[in-house]
């Protein structure tokens, strides 16, 4: 088992992706703990180096997408989308580019890409999830698509999750914001499998791997990922700009504000 750590290439000097090769994979682990492994400029250039790196991994026939801590990743960085150089529909619609590139890293990569979740996926994250060949989670991960809750919409995300999720449990998810488990991921097609023991079942999936050719992987996963890449890549600049617009608008910034401040949106109805 060798452990090596992907430099910070933004210069800070943390590790936000670890990278460790055992059991024939290629293991990524999130490891951004102080803001729940959100989607920030230095973790997607770190991740993107570890994926880099695990292209060409002889020893690694298969990449396991983890994390550490409570959860797999919430969605977009709040606190670096609100700061910045630019108007707000410019770093806006530069962040969506780049997650952009982090979606088609992932679905074009040589070597299928096992998402390993347990703990929260929010937002963003659902992107991640759902840009992976394969999502397996454990029984206290829980999902939601929180952006119509903040004024945004699931704009570069909706086309990984429009491949995977059934359309009329997609609309709910994403017109509500509602908070669901590991098994109605699993039966809404957003998820592989719900399993007991995470661990076991990841190495189990990648054992499957071991008598498959690199190069029969490599062509197969190529024709799987055709569809959403050509998607993804006629629809990016466009969708940048759905995110660019918004985020100019009152209500996202009441509802960012909101969420950092943890309260209520001022749009949020009273229950009866």
């Amino acid at each position: 088992m060798s452990e090596r750590a992907v430099s910070d290439q933004a210069g800070a000097g943390r590790t936000l992706v670890r990278y460790e090769v055992s059991g024939g994979a290629a293991r990524l682990t999130l490891d951004s703990q102080h803001n729940r492994n959100a989607i920030s400029t230095a973790l997607v250039e770190q991740l993107h180096a570890a994926l880099d790196r695990a292209a060409g991994e002889d020893a690694a026939r298969v990449v396991v997408l983890g994390h550490a801590g409570g959860t797999f990743c919430a969605g977009a960085d709040l606190s670096e989308a609100s700061s910045g150089q630019g108007s707000p529909e410019d770093r806006a619609a530069e962040r969506t580019r780049i997650f952009l590139g982090l979606l088609r890293a992932i679905a074009s990569h040589p070597k299928p890409v096992i998402a390993a979740v347990d703990g929260h996926v929010r937002a963003g994250g659902m992107g991640l999830v759902a840009a992976c060949d394969f999502a397996l989670a454990a029984p206290a991960s829980t999902f939601a698509l929180t952006e119509v809750r903040l004024g945004l919409a699931a704009a570069m995300i909706s086309v990984p999750l429009a491949a995977r999720v059934n359309s009329r449990d997609l609309t709910r998810a994403l017109l509500t914001g509602e908070k669901f488990d590991a098994d109605h991921a699993r039966a809404i097609g957003l998820l592989s499998e719900a399993v007991e023991d995470l661990d076991a079942a990841v190495d189990e999936l990648v054992a499957a791997f071991r008598p498959c050719s690199p190069q029969g992987l490599r062509e197969n996963k190529a024709l799987l990922s055709a569809p959403l890449l050509a998607e993804l890549d006629a629809r990016g600049e466009d969708l940048a700009g759905v995110t660019a617009r918004l985020f100019g608008t009152p209500e996202v910034a009441e509802g960012m504000t909101a969420f950092l401040e943890r309260r209520q949106p001022s749009w949020a109805a009273e229950s009866e």
